[in-house]
C-alpha cells in the first residue's frame, strides 16, 4: 500500500480481541478489489468477498470466532470492525462523494441500496429470507451485519429487496449493490478537493 504526494492511499487497520473472537481486518479504499477473507463461516467469506470486489475496496479479514457457540459474534464482532477499519480510512471524508446508489439485478432478483456516509448510522432494511441458513450461515444473522457495519463506518443505509424467490440470489443481489452503492460513496471527486462534504463542515453529530 503505497502513498502518492498528491493523494496518500486511504488504508485502515483493525485488531480486535476478545473472549469471543479475535479479528484482525486491514482496508484501502483506493484499492482495486483484492480479497483475503477468513472468517470460518463460508457464505459470509463469499459474501464479503463480493463487497471487496465489487467496491473495489481491498479487504483483508482473519477471524477466529467462537463457532462451538453460535456465528453470532463471529458474524457481529466482524462487521463491527469492519466498519471500524471504513471509518478509519475515511479520515474527515474530505472530497468524498458521500451518497452512493445502486440496482443490483441477479436473475429472478432485484434489490435496491441508498446510502450516506454521514457520520449518522441508521438502517432501513426492508428484505427478508425464506430460509433459516445459506450455506452453514444463519440468515437471521445478515440484517444484523449491516447494521453493525454502519453503526460503525457511520453510513445511513436503506436496504430494499424489490422482488425475487433464490435467497442465494437475495443475499449475494443486496451484498453487491451496497458494494457498488459504497464504491461511488467513497470515491475522491475531483471538484470537491479536500472540502468536506458537508455544509456544516463536517460530518457526523
Amino acid at each position: 500500500m503505497s502513498n502518492t504526494a498528491e493523494s496518500p492511499r486511504r488504508t485502515g487497520t483493525i485488531e480486535r480481541k476478545t473472549a469471543e473472537t479475535g479479528i484482525a481486518i486491514a482496508v484501502d479504499l483506493d484499492g482495486t478489489g483484492t480479497y483475503d477473507v477468513s472468517s470460518g463461516i463460508g457464505f459470509l467469506d463469499h459474501m464479503v468477498e463480493q463487497f471487496s470486489k465489487h467496491s473495489l475496496i481491498d479487504v483483508s479479514m482473519k477471524v477466529e470466532g467462537d463457532l462451538h457457540v453460535d456465528q453470532h459474534h463471529t458474524t457481529e464482532d466482524s462487521a463491527i470492525a469492519l466498519g471500524q477499519a471504513i471509518a478509519e480510512a475515511l479520515g474527515d471524508k474530505a472530497g468524498i462523494g458521500r451518497y452512493g446508489a445502486a440496482y443490483s439485478p441477479m436473475d429472478e432478483t432485484l434489490s435496491r441500496v441508498a446510502l450516506d456516509i454521514s457520520g449518522r448510522p441508521y438502517v432501513v432494511w426492508k428484505a427478508g429470507f425464506t430460509q433459516e441458513k445459506l450455506g452453514e450461515w444463519d440468515t437471521e444473522l445478515i440484517e444484523h451485519w449491516f447494521h453493525s457495519v454502519a453503526q460503525t463506518a457511520g453510513i445511513t443505509l436503506h436496504i430494499e429487496l424489490l422482488y425475487g424467490s433464490n435467497n442465494h440470489h437475495i443475499c449475494e443481489s443486496i451484498y453487491k449493490g451496497f458494494a457498488r452503492a459504497m464504491r461511488i460513496a467513497v470515491e475522491r471527486d475531483p471538484r470537491k478537493g479536500d472540502a468536506i462534504p458537508s455544509t456544516k463542515g463536517q460530518l457526523g453529530g
